[in-house]
């Protein structure tokens, strides 16, 4: 029987334990311009925690007692939509489920003769859109520059660092641990590493960065955004991707007390989503596919194995405790 997982109140309503529900329902009746799918895998995306609250975002919330909205890839089972065909494999807004009647409209076919399908969760999917417009459209990062990324080793930030670096800038990557730091050192080949779990970020800022900061892609906002504030150029550009660090209790979310910083040295600062970028998908993941063959870009997963351990995985999201993009096979 198919499995589901529902949010039942929004974040900070009741305990924490009873967030969310394992449930086993029917899945409706297949109707004209429908599918059937089989999900295989879905994606733990930190949006996830504005979408369980009833704070304005860039989407609606969810609804308490419906399927917790993800993205997620599977396979075509059934099909009354001239679009696909059973076998096609597909990914969209699937929900936390383990089978699905959808849309077609709200699906996109993809290529599994290309990358394994997992990928289209991670860097050759919105991670790695994300991370491309956010700082190639909008950083645009050029060889000599110095740019800053928070977050470096995560899902996101690993990619947009490597983005940089291939465009031959100095990049510094901000991650907490020694685990994670020499991910950043010995893998992704950053020219600076920071670990803001175990140094003050403005003395290692000023080590690594000593001619000040061009460029900071900023994944936390917080305290390291503070510090970039303090130490970033002249006409220097922000990139703000995400606040992780806010993103305990959304209703009361800090901004950065240097702020000022803005007018004092003609500071761009942009925020986007990728409802921003819809059109250009395809740019952003021919793109990523070119660099991913040539050796010039690697990402890593972190699987969850099993739909019922949804709830594990996405406070994993929070603590910090994944390596990389983290994902739910949905079949243990």
């Amino acid at each position: 029987m198919p499995t589901q997982v529902r949010m039942m109140h929004y974040s900070g309503e009741s305990a924490p334990e009873d967030m969310w529900k394992i449930t086993h329902d029917d899945l409706p009746e297949l109707e004209e311009g429908e599918v059937q799918l089989r999900l295989d895998w879905i994606s733990i995306d930190p949006g996830m925690r504005g979408w369980t609250t009833n704070k304005r975002s860039y989407m609606p919330p969810v609804t308490p007692g419906d399927i917790m909205r993800s993205f997620g890839v599977g396979e075509v089972l059934d099909s009354r939509s001239d679009a696909f065909v059973p076998g096609d494999f597909v990914t969209g807004f699937t929900g936390v489920q383990s089978e699905a009647v959808l849309k077609a409209g709200g699906l996109s076919k993809i290529d599994t003769n290309l990358a394994p399908a997992h990928h289209y969760m991670s860097g050759l999917g919105w991670t790695g859109y994300t991370a491309y417009f956010g700082m190639m459209d909008i950083g645009q990062p050029k060889a000599g520059q110095t740019v800053v990324v928070s977050a470096a080793s995560g899902a996101v930030g690993s990619i947009a660092a490597q983005l940089a670096r291939n465009e031959g800038a100095h990049v510094i990557g901000i991650a907490g641990g020694p685990e994670k730091t020499a991910y950043l050192r010995d893998t992704l080949k950053l020219a600076g590493v920071i670990d803001y779990k175990n140094e003050n970020i403005d003395d290692a800022l000023r080590r690594e960065a000593p001619n000040g900061i061009d460029l900071y892609f900023d994944n936390v906002g917080g305290e390291t955004l503070d510090a970039v504030f303090r130490q970033i150029n002249y006409k220097g550009t922000i990139v703000v991707c995400g606040g992780i660090s806010q993103y305990g209790d959304m209703h009361a979310a800090e901004g950065p007390s240097e702020y000022l910083a803005m007018v004092m040295q003609s500071i761009r600062m942009q925020g986007y989503t990728m409802r921003d970028y819809l059109d250009r998908i395809p740019e952003a993941f021919a793109a990523l596919l070119k660099a991913r063959n040539e050796g010039k870009l690697v990402y890593r997963e972190h699987i969850v194995e099993g739909i019922e351990n949804f709830p594990e995985a996405i406070d994993m999201l929070f603590s910090g405790a994944n390596h990389g993009k983290l994902m739910l096979k949905v079949g243990a």
